[in-house]
């Protein structure tokens, strides 16, 4: 698994998100910064306190000029149901084939109890305007993920 990384060109990208709608990168960064955080699957534990964690940071993250991308393999009609039970006010996104994860390179082996297995390592990217990664979180809890991004971005 070779993650990106600081001062790495992100890769550019277009998923459906919930709604069955095409979102791009590119159209996303011409806002501003987007943080692009990969989470394991839908309506987990730890992906819902770390989407929830986001979602009340949510006027926050916009003051910062930060939009807010959730990818993980789940299908859109999850991705619906996930959104609509927690209320989540930001975009996720559908990457069923992994190509987006391989491509930020977060897929990849895992061990759960014992077992090894393929999966979307949690991991989250700042990117730039430019397209370019500033920062990579990787250590952080999933029901503080929301406040490290924070500050960092509060520097």
């Amino acid at each position: 698994m070779n993650t990106l990384k600081a001062g790495d060109k992100a890769p550019l990208f277009t998923l459906k998100n919930q709604n069955d709608e095409n979102v791009s990168l590119q159209d996303c960064l011409k806002k501003g910064r987007v943080l692009v955080y990969f989470y394991p699957k839908a309506m987990t534990p730890g992906c819902t306190v770390q989407a929830c964690g986001l979602r009340d940071s949510k006027a926050e993250l916009d003051e910062l000029n930060v939009t807010v991308l959730g990818i993980s393999i789940d299908p859109v009609a999850r991705l619906g149901k996930f959104i609509d039970k927690h209320e989540l006010n930001f975009t996720l996104l559908s990457d069923e084939d992994h190509a987006v994860a391989d491509a930020f390179g977060v897929w990849g082996e895992k061990k759960f109890m014992g077992k090894v297995y393929d999966g979307l390592h949690r991991l989250s990217f700042l990117i730039d305007q430019d397209g370019t990664i500033s920062h990579r979180f990787d250590k952080f809890k999933t029901k503080d993920h929301h406040q490290v991004v924070l500050d960092y971005l509060k520097g």
